[in-house]
C-alpha cells in the first residue's frame, strides 16, 4: 500500500474512509473528533448513539454522511499515563483494527489523523513511528491502495516526516 504524509484538514480529505480519533463513548469531543462530528452532520450523532461505544484500540465503522468520505471508523487512542499501561500496544491497535475494518468494506483509500497526541497527550516522537510502521506493514493483500497520514499542523508533520525517514 501507498503511504503519503501531509498537512490539512481531514475533514476535506476525499477518501473511502477517514478514521477519527474518537473518545469511547463515539458521541463527540473536542479536537479531530469533534470537526469530524461537526463536518457530518447530525446523522453521525445518531448513529454513533447505536453503537455502545467503542474500547480503546478497538474500532467501529459509520457512514461518512456530509463528509466526502463514504466512510468513518471510529477508534478510540490510549491516554498517555507514562508508557507503562500498554499505551504503545493499544496505540498499535488502533491503525491495525482501523485498518482491517477500512479492508472489510472494500476501501482503496484511507486516510488518518495522529490518534492520542492531541488532549490524550501520546508522545508525538513515539506515536509517529507506531503509526507508520503499523500501517506500512499491514498486508498488501487487501483492497487498500492508499493511506494518508494527515497532520493538522507542520509540527505534526515534521514529525511524521522524520519518521518516515
Amino acid at each position: 500500500m501507498k503511504f503519503e504524509i501531509i498537512q490539512g484538514d481531514i475533514t476535506k480529505v476525499k477518501v473511502d474512509a477517514i478514521v477519527n480519533a474518537a473518545n469511547c463513548t463515539l458521541l463527540g469531543g473536542g479536537g479531530v473528533d469533534g470537526a469530524i462530528h461537526r463536518a457530518a452532520g447530525l446523522k453521525l450523532l445518531a448513529e454513533c448513539m447505536t453503537l455502545g461505544g467503542c474500547r480503546t484500540g478497538e474500532a467501529k465503522i459509520t457512514g461518512g454522511y456530509k463528509l466526502p468520505a463514504k466512510w468513518v471508523i471510529h477508534t478510540p487512542g490510549p491516554r498517555w499515563r507514562g508508557g507503562n499501561h500498554r499505551e504503545e500496544e493499544l496505540l498499535r491497535n488502533c491503525y491495525a483494527n482501523s485498518l482491517r475494518l477500512a479492508a472489510e468494506k472494500g476501501c482503496k483509500t484511507i486516510a488518518f489523523p495522529s490518534i492520542s497526541t492531541g488532549i490524550y497527550r501520546f508522545p508525538l516522537n513515539l506515536a509517529a513511528p507506531i503509526a507508520i510502521e503499523t500501517i506500512r506493514n499491514f498486508p498488501e493483500t487487501t483492497s487498500l491502495e492508499l493511506a494518508y497520514m494527515v497532520c493538522f499542523d507542520p509540527v505534526t508533520l515534521a514529525a511524521y516526516q522524520r519518521a518516515a525517514e
